[in-house]
């Protein structure tokens, strides 16, 4: 198990990589976290919602994506409310105290999808959730010590030496830890190391000497790896080339942003500068603009009136800038949004922002699919694409009509379908879908980037990185910095 001295220090990225080096090992390896909280959702093949970053892992692994690896998702739809996902399908939503009451009766819950894993692999690499020593929590853990305990599993401890203070983050949660836990901390993984790791080595010996664990090494900082993040958190820098990029693009930043690794594949290709914004300032003047997905499609819609971003869209929009809208920033491009059923809010209605011709009902029930597509109409930058197919996934509430859909759904979760999906205007410079994962499919990305305006009027695209290729060099990194006959040992005793 891997477990961190807090949130951020690296330890969804260095469970992808023992996955992958494990598994390039010839084991059967699955990754596992109790509990996640992020609105960055993946769609398993049964329509089960986990945590994109055990996604990653599962693709690190060499496996298909199961609920079982992540077994209860919270999905942030407030500063203290969340949907909380259990076993891939809503369960229920709930104020944080409520949640925290009724964790009881979700502890078998993950143990089973433990057990039910542990049994089908020869290798388990956990990952725990923030640090185990707030102590404030423990009574309510689920997910850190509470899962180690169970599976008599050995934790190694990740701290960032990257932020600063890595003395106080390591020594200072294994001191805080009870005794029996602290025996259970076999090893310690300075993560995010930048220079050279020679002159760390009197810091090694410190850890060791006054944690009473070996340092199983000093992992490096790794820069340019295309993997999806998630948390938001990242979305602070500019992706990309800077100011002199050809295609600017620009994200709003939401309040309730979800599945914004839907963007990632835009920065593969040279030539593009992705930036997410929250504010007029900025925005600025962009090639396109892009309304993302959220948890909260009501309360986001009402914080672009506010903050006027919905009326300089509008403005740009009419300018001819290009917008583009996924699932609920497709559904703030239409006309009118309906809560009948106070789904979102204690509204009945909300207007959009009026650049697509659809309106949005929303409804208790939740579609959750991984989905093939078939453009079937294709104004000007989207002509040759006719015919084609895509792939991607839906999560959504909502359902929206339009007469005018340019996507036709084939199949849902493997099965045939027929569903119209989608909005566009008629010059094709405005558009919304439901279809997440759009940006993946290298024709259509490239096929819209080429309908951008541009400074310099040319785009020079590259390959993009693979998901795999990124994969293959953090193991590679990650296993020339541990000492893996030592973990090997720590494995085999276990």
């Amino acid at each position: 198990m891997l477990q961190g001295t807090s949130s951020s220090v690296g330890k969804s990225v260095l469970t992808a990589a023992l996955c992958r080096i494990f598994a390039r090992r010839g084991e059967r390896v699955a990754p596992f976290k109790a509990q996640n909280m992020s609105n960055n959702a993946a769609v398993c093949g049964d329509g089960g919602e986990i945590g994109r970053a055990q996604a990653v892992q599962a693709a690190a692994a060499g496996i298909a994506p199961t609920p079982d690896l992540n077994p209860i998702l919270l999905k942030p739809e407030a500063d203290s409310r969340s949907q909380v996902i259990v076993l891939g399908q809503r369960w229920q939503t709930l104020q944080a105290g409520s949640y925290y009451r009724r964790k009881e009766e979700l502890w078998p819950v993950v143990t089973a999808a433990l057990d039910r894993l542990r049994a089908a692999y020869e290798l388990v690499i956990i990952e725990g959730a923030g640090s185990p020593v707030e102590l404030n929590l423990r009574t309510f853990d689920i997910v850190n010590m509470s899962v180690a305990r169970y599976a008599g599993s050995p934790v190694l401890l990740v701290g960032d030496i990257d932020r600063g203070g890595i003395f106080a983050q390591l020594l200072g949660s294994l001191w805080l830890l009870p005794d029996e836990e602290r025996a259970l901390v076999r090893g310690l993984i300075v993560n995010k190391f930048r220079g050279d790791r020679r002159l760390f080595a009197e810091g090694v010996r410190i850890l060791e000497e006054r944690g009473g664990a070996p340092v199983l090494g000093v992992v490096p900082y790794l820069c340019g790896l295309a993997l999806p993040e998630e948390d938001a958190v990242a979305l602070d820098a500019d992706k990309g080339l800077d100011s002199s990029g050809v295609r600017d693009i620009a994200v709003i930043r939401l309040p309730h942003i979800a599945n914004f690794d839907d963007f990632d594949p835009l920065c593969s290709e040279s030539g593009v500068r992705l930036r997410y914004v929250d504010s007029v300032a900025a925005l600025g003047n962009p090639s396109a603009v892009i309304l993302p997905g959220t948890k909260s499609t009501l309360a986001d819609l009402a914080w672009l009136a506010e903050r006027g971003i919905a009326a300089e869209i509008r403005r740009l929009a009419a300018q001819g800038t290009a917008v583009a809208g996924i699932c609920g920033g497709y559904q703030m491009l239409g006309s009118m949004i309906h809560d009948p059923e106070r789904v979102e809010s204690n509204k009945d209605a909300l207007p959009g922002l009026g650049l697509l011709p659809v309106d949005t009902t929303f409804a208790g029930d939740k579609a959750v699919f991984q989905s093939s597509a078939r453009v079937v109409d294709g104004p000007r930058w989207l002509a040759d694409l006719c015919g084609q197919m895509v792939e991607g996934y839906e999560i959504h509430m909502g359902r929206t009509r339009s007469d005018g859909a340019w996507l036709e759904i084939t199949a849902r979760n493997g099965q045939p379908c027929q569903a119209d999906d989608g909005c566009m205007s008629a010059d094709g410079r405005i558009w919304g879908c439901y279809l997440h994962g759009l940006f993946a499919n290298t024709a259509f990305r490239r096929a819209w980037l080429a309908g951008l305006p541009s400074r310099s009027g040319t785009v020079i695209v590259d390959a993009p990185v693979s998901l795999d290729e990124s994969l293959d060099r953090l193991a590679d990194a990650a296993e020339a910095a541990l000492d893996m006959k030592r973990l090997e040992t720590i494995l085999a005793s276990s």
